[in-house]
């Protein structure tokens, strides 16, 4: 086998798959003589009998039936080197179509910043919308990859959980609860409560643990985002369960209240529906995005309790 090219092996694949060296030729675009060369000289090279022929049929030996399963691992392993050459070649330029929850745009532009450094000659789209409008796009196929806070449970998809996303009591910085240590669930009962909209995965993660705790919050105002309900939070119109994200940067107005149960423990999920096979451009932000991820928790420090997330109490 020493002498045997890999043309020839594409040759001798070719014929034995179809059984037949005109069509083997036919494929190849080979003139059957040529076909019949490739075939002699690779026999001459393995040194035994590679086809052997029945009537009109032909048939392969032992040793070529030996050599097409070996011919179609060798083939196997070359086409997935050529996709792994093309894929790196891929990260020099390409696009990434990213769709995330509107929560996560307090922090998925600061995770974007060192990949887009990375990979400069890649573009970015960046769709920032609430849970309903991810989960059309997915259905649409629209995007690379989705971030989400809740994983659908109406669409199958593969999901990764990459960040902890704990929601926690907001309050004005002045409030009397504010001073307060391990604050009984119950005596939220007693404030003016800002919701997010109806439909909301944090509305819904907070009202599942009211139900389970017994506790009923008056609830003064229902806002749509998260920037609307920190303006009514600062401007002493009540308090609200958000993200601990949603204060990365802004912690001059707020404080955050030592509530039992608190933090809800949640994750920020990358979401794709099952089935999809990723680009080599969304493969590298999803494995970057992963190990990002992690530093990003160590240098964004609650800055209330100097730790990024506080355990929940009884």
């Amino acid at each position: 086998m020493n002498q045997a090219t890999l043309h020839q092996l594409k040759v001798f694949e070719a014929a034995a798959r179809h059984s037949s060296f005109t069509r083997a030729a036919e494929e190849l675009f080979l003139t059957q003589p040529t076909v019949s060369m490739q075939i002699k000289q690779l026999t001459k090279s393995v040194g035994l009998p590679l086809f052997e022929q029945v009537g009109k049929r032909l048939y392969l030996t032992e040793a070529g039936r030996e050599l097409f399963a070996t011919c179609r691992q060798i083939f196997d392993n070359i086409a997935q080197y050529e996709m792994k050459v093309a894929d790196l070649k891929g990260l020099k330029q390409g696009q990434l179509r990213l769709a995330v929850i509107t929560t996560a745009k307090y922090f998925i532009p600061r995770l974007l910043g060192p990949f887009c450094e990375l990979y400069p000659g890649i573009d970015i789209s960046l769709q920032v919308t609430n849970h309903e409008q991810i989960l059309e796009r997915m259905s649409q196929n629209l995007d690379d990859l989705y971030i989400m806070s809740q994983i659908p449970d109406n669409i199958d998809v593969t999901c990764e959980p990459f960040l902890e996303n704990p929601l926690i009591v907001f309050a004005p910085t002045n409030h009397p609860l504010s001073k307060e240590k391990n604050i009984p669930i119950q005596r939220l009962s007693n404030e003016p409560f800002i919701m997010r909209e109806p439909g909301s995965g944090t509305r819904r993660a907070v009202q599942k643990l009211f139900e389970e705790e017994g506790v009923t919050v008056k609830v003064k105002l229902e806002l749509g985002s998260n920037e609307a309900i920190k303006q009514a939070i600062a401007g002493g119109l009540g308090i609200s369960v958000l993200s601990r994200h949603t204060l990365l940067s802004d912690t001059s107005e707020f404080s955050i209240l030592d509530v039992q149960h608190f933090p809800i423990q949640r994750h920020w999920y990358m979401v794709y529906p099952s089935g999809k096979q990723l680009s080599i451009v969304a493969r590298a932000y999803y494995e970057y995005l992963l190990a990002a991820a992690k530093n990003f928790v160590e240098q964004n420090v609650d800055p209330v309790s100097n730790s990024a997330f506080e355990p929940s109490h009884g």
